[in-house]
């Protein structure tokens, strides 16, 4: 039951990363303008680039940050457990 399920999960995962197409998600604008930037040797797409990767980064360091103060706060500290001392008798 344990291999069908990894099975299933593996089928899934490739049916949706096949499917995955290249996106040209740049406005008009940003588009053009990187364009003819790249083509004249301008290193304006260096920090578009940049500016990218910090838009991209911020929501995970957030994420990040809340998680992490999350499990400050919520962790158990000094737990006692009560356990008996008598053995157990499985019979």
């Amino acid at each position: 039951m344990k291999l069908l399920r990894i099975l299933v999960l593996f089928v899934v995962f490739a049916i949706v990363v096949s499917g995955a197409l290249p996106a040209m998600a740049q406005c008009s604008v940003c588009s053009t303008n990187v364009a003819t930037n790249a083509h004249s040797g301008a290193n304006t797409t260096k920090g578009l680039n940049n500016g990218i990767v910090y838009l991209l980064a911020a929501p995970y360091l957030a994420v990040g940050a809340i998680g992490f103060l999350w499990y400050k706060k919520y962790r158990r500290k000094n737990v006692s457990l009560n356990m008996r001392n008598d053995k157990i008798h499985l019979n």
